[in-house]
């Protein structure tokens, strides 16, 4: 046998001698202790135990706990009837607790037994029966249903096996906790009579023995013996209050102070609900509002409190189950297909530009990118996808960057406690700050703080907030990649649209004459250039009447350019003026000349690589003397080659537009401010 059994079995012996022993109050004094320490420790425990078997060995510990408690009445009854001396501890209890009165006492007393006996002892006996009653009648059923388990295969017979165990355990623990509970009631009555016996027989043996007055045994052994009940059924309390909660306890996830914080504090609107009654009575009774407002006061913080943790666990449950979502979908081979999806378009953002992003703290890019798309909707009639803002922190803290589908194709600074001072006629080091270059443009910046803004703008200098500069910067990449944002699906989009108004154009052009990647195409060459696309009804009533011709989407493109006069017109001028560099007679030949006709009926560009070289340089040339007077280049040639010019200027400069006499009002006065030869 192992140290801690031998131990056991000698405690058990000791209890049993010390009905037997007298001794001294000294001792009687510790164990008195130690047995209210006993029945306190056990009460916790069945406190904080999730399920009754958990405790299984609580009925034997009840009948040890019960034993030792009567060895310990036997022994201070000995003390006292002989001694007239119980020891500190009961003289405490007579004294102190009741207040040396010998009535209070006894009515405590007999509170206590009433409480253990009728209300705590009976209920958990009548559980604790009814329990085993249900347990045994259920064990068959039960049983079958492990057994459908296990040939199911839903559980091993490991678990099988377990699961069997832990029936007939619960079975056996209401069985004994059934006949434990007499113990309790047993201990009860017990303290009862010996109370009765106390008082009485000391009573005569102090005034035999002792040589006591009348009163002085009365008040003596009244005391000690009252001091002595209360000593008992103070561990009798918690023994039974620990008894009626191991069996009253339900299937929970959770300790006895868990369930009752998560079940009875549920419901913080109840709380609220109780407060104001409280104050109702404190108003309406005499009661009064001293009383009944601190109550209130702590009902509502609780309440208060209550909420907010609620509200905090519920959103850290739902951040749990979409992380659980993620991982499952991550490790779910279903799933896999899902991350080839690419997002349109894509803003990344360092973590010191969330605040741009965050409404609560005053951040308005969101707003900027709604008008953003309403803007292009309206200047190139393209409805562009909704942009995906997301934090990057492999970015620096005030990076941002645009993707289109996954490719980074814009990347910027800004700092959010600045302002960017631009001006291209100032010298920009003659302010204090960061010299940059601005992104949308490229014109040379400096952010400075706010404490320079005011010098900057008695400067002359044009001042940007950040949000601004990240839109302007979005909105001139955008333009440059829209005819990329158009796609097949896009473009089906745009003629559904146009059928509800035009159903007949749109029957005779699709797909009769075009398919939809056909119209898709003349679109885009439309947008690569900035020519908007908001006049369909005009887009497709020309297609309508050219595609009968050619299949070309580049030819079919100039035939739209050409409708579109009115729209190019006002694009380009400038209170009914354009300035235009003109292609000359030489530049002109020498396209034409180059121009080789293919199978199909179409023409393409062979021109020899020398004679290229020498176009691109002149219209460079040209380009960057404009640009340096402060004016936008624009190239007007005949509408044989347009397109094919187009080619060589985007070489240079893309955003440079390229128009021919066609695609001009008569009315507009065109001045050149320059030729191109070769």
């Amino acid at each position: 046998m192992k140290a801690k059994d031998i131990s056991i079995l000698i405690v058990v012996i000791l209890i049993v001698a010390m009905m037997i022993i007298p001794l001294p109050t000294i001792l009687l004094d510790f164990l008195l202790i130690c047995n209210i320490s006993i029945s306190l420790l056990i009460l916790l425990v069945a406190m904080n135990t999730k399920e009754a078997l958990e405790f299984s060995i609580f009925p034997t510990a009840l009948l040890l706990t019960t034993l030792f408690r009567l060895a310990l009445n036997v022994s201070t009854t000995r003390s006292i009837l002989s001694k007239a001396d119980g020891g500190q501890v009961i003289e405490t209890f007579g004294s102190f607790v009741i207040g040396g009165s010998p009535v209070v006492g006894f009515v405590v007393f007999l509170i206590l037994v009433v409480i253990q006996f009728i209300v705590i002892t009976k209920g958990s006996e009548r559980v604790a029966e009814v329990a085993a009653r249900f347990t045994l009648d259920a064990m068959p059923g039960k049983q079958m249903s492990i057994d459908a388990d296990m040939n199911a295969g839903l559980i091993s017979e490991q678990d099988a096996r377990t699961r069997r165990q832990k029936i007939e355990q619960e079975a056996d623990f209401y069985g004994a906790m059934d006949g434990a509970s007499k113990f309790v009631k047993g201990d009860a009555i017990a303290g009862i009579v010996i109370l009765l016996i106390n008082v009485i027989g000391g009573f005569i043996i102090g005034m035999v023995i002792h040589g006591m007055g009348f009163a002085e045994s009365a008040s003596t052994f009244t005391l000690l013996s009252v001091g002595d009940g209360l000593v008992s059924q103070v561990p009798a309390l918690l023994i039974s209050t620990a008894t009626g909660i191991t069996v009253t306890r339900a299937a929970s996830d959770g300790n006895l102070g868990t369930d009752i914080i998560q079940q009875v504090f549920s419901y913080p609107k109840l709380l609220f609900i109780v407060a104001g009654t409280i104050m109702i009575f404190g108003l309406l009774t005499p009661i009064g509002l001293m009383l009944t407002v601190p109550v209130a006061g702590l009902l509502i913080f609780g309440g208060l409190s209550i909420r907010k943790a609620v509200k905090k666990e519920e959103l850290l449950n739902e951040q749990n189950e979409i992380a659980a979502e993620m991982e499952d979908d991550i490790r779910s081979p279903e799933k896999v297909i899902n991350l080839l999806q690419l997002d349109p378009l894509e803003l990344e953002i360092g973590y010191g530009l969330i605040p741009l992003a965050d409404q609560k703290q005053g951040g308005d890019i969101l707003d900027r990118i709604v008008m953003i798309r309403r803007q292009f909707a309206l200047e190139l009639g393209l409805i562009i996808p909704t942009i995906r803002i997301r934090d990057n922190l492999q970015l620096s803290a005030n990076q941002y960057v645009l993707k289109f589908r996954g490719s980074k194709i814009a990347l910027g600074e800004v700092y959010l406690d600045h302002f960017l001072a631009m001006t291209q006629g100032a010298d920009a080091g003659a302010i204090n700050g960061i010299q940059v270059i601005e992104p949308a443009f490229g014109l040379p910046a400096v952010w400075v703080t706010p404490e320079e803004k005011q010098k900057a703008e008695l400067m002359g200098y044009m001042m940007v907030d950040p949000p601004s500069v990240i839109a302007t910067h979005l909105t001139e990449v955008l333009k440059q990649y829209a005819h990329e944002l158009l796609h097949r699906e896009e473009t089906q989009e745009l003629i559904d649209n146009l059928k509800e108004t035009h159903p007949n154009l749109v029957n005779e052009l699709v797909p009769n004459l075009l398919t939809v990647g056909d119209i898709q195409k003349v679109l885009q060459n439309l947008l690569r250039e900035q020519i908007s696309i908001r006049d369909l009804a005009v887009i497709f009533e020309t297609l309508a009447d050219y595609a009968v011709y050619t299949k070309d989407p580049r030819i079919l493109t100039e035939y739209v350019r050409q409708s579109l006069t009115r729209q190019i017109t006002e694009q380009y001028a400038d209170n009914g003026v354009i300035q235009v560099l003109t292609a000359g007679a030489t530049l002109e030949k020498g396209i034409s000349d180059s121009l080789q006709q293919t199978e199909a009926g179409g023409y393409y560009l062979s021109m020899d690589p020398q004679l290229s070289r020498r176009i691109t340089e002149e219209l460079r040339g040209e380009i960057e003397r404009v640009m340096k007077a402060g004016s936008q280049p624009i190239f007007l040639t005949s509408p044989n080659i347009r397109m094919y010019l187009k080619q060589f200027v985007d070489k240079i400069m893309p955003t440079v537009p390229v128009l021919s006499f066609t695609e001009l009002e008569p009315d507009i006065e065109i001045q050149s401010i320059g030729v191109v030869n070769i």
